[in-house]
């Protein structure tokens, strides 16, 4: 093989279009590129915008805020768990804790655990162990002739001392209320 034979494999290199050649080239004059201005350009920066009207990102109202800090249970009602129960999805005389529940689909991830809610009924002798549980739901659960132990504990961050302040013990004992279902 001499120096002369070597090329590359095909379709390894593509032509590319040369624009601006005549207007029988189909990409003569403007080049593809419409009319003069800001789209003519190279960097145009135009997204969202609506010829000189106010873009709708603009015209619509901005309301409420997110909350970093807020509790993000996972809930499931009994009632889906007794259907769980009598599908077979889920062991009626083992301690169900949030991972089973996930496991069984009946809830999807997230942050601080799963919240037990008292909608539909239970008939199942059940134990559960989960981040929290509304009052209903607990006495649903001990009619049944179960229990419900509750795990939630809200991270909160330390000061250099490692002690929470004042704010955010408050902050600590209305997460674990509303945990409890109080």
């Amino acid at each position: 093989m001499n120096l002369n034979q070597l090329h590359d494999n095909k379709g390894s290199r593509k032509v590319h279009a040369r624009v601006g050649r005549g207007s029988s080239s189909g990409l003569g004059k403007t080049s593809g590129r419409g009319g003069k201005g800001q789209t003519a350009r190279v960097g145009k920066a135009i997204h969202g915008f609506e010829g000189g009207q106010t873009p709708l990102h603009r015209r619509l109202p901005k309301r409420g805020f997110n909350n970093l800090f807020a509790n993000d249970f996972a809930i499931v009602n009994l009632g889906r768990v007794q259907a769980a129960i009598d599908r077979g999805l889920l062991k009626g005389k083992d301690t169900i804790t949030g991972a089973d529940l996930e496991a069984a689909g009946l809830v999807a991830s997230s942050r601080d655990g799963v919240r037990l809610l008292g909608k539909g009924g239970l008939k199942a002798k059940v134990n559960f162990e989960v981040a929290g549980a509304s009052g209903s739901a607990v006495a649903a659960v001990k009619e049944a002739g179960g229990s419900v132990t509750t795990t939630f504990t809200k991270v909160v961050h330390m000061n250099k001392k490692g002690e929470p302040g004042k704010r955010l013990q408050r902050r600590r004992k209305a997460a674990e209320k509303r945990a409890k279902g109080e």
